[in-house]
């Protein structure tokens, strides 16, 4: 497992407390980023953006249509799984 992460992807998430608590967050299940922000108790522009950074980087993926502009689900890309695992498991967050 530890052999197949993107350590420069560790590197990025960890940097970043917000990124971090979005991805804690989606470990639990896809979710809003009005949820994500609620669930991990900081703004929901700061979640907006750590999802942007992390969808740009292919750690997540929006679940719905592109267009569509309320109700935008999130959740762990498929290849990024291990990535959030790896993170717990070291105690890097």
């Amino acid at each position: 497992m530890v052999r197949d992460v993107r350590w420069d992807d560790v590197g990025f998430v960890i940097s970043s407390r917000y990124r971090v608590d979005v991805l804690e967050r989606l470990d639990e299940g896809p979710a809003t980023p009005t949820q994500i922000a609620s669930d991990a108790k900081q703004p929901v522009a700061h979640v907006s953006r750590a999802l942007q950074e992390l969808r740009e980087r292919s750690i997540v993926e929006l679940l719905v249509p592109e267009d569509r502009t309320k109700g935008r689900v999130y959740g762990i890309a498929d290849d990024a799984e291990n990535l959030w695992k790896v993170i717990e498991g070291q105690q890097m967050a």
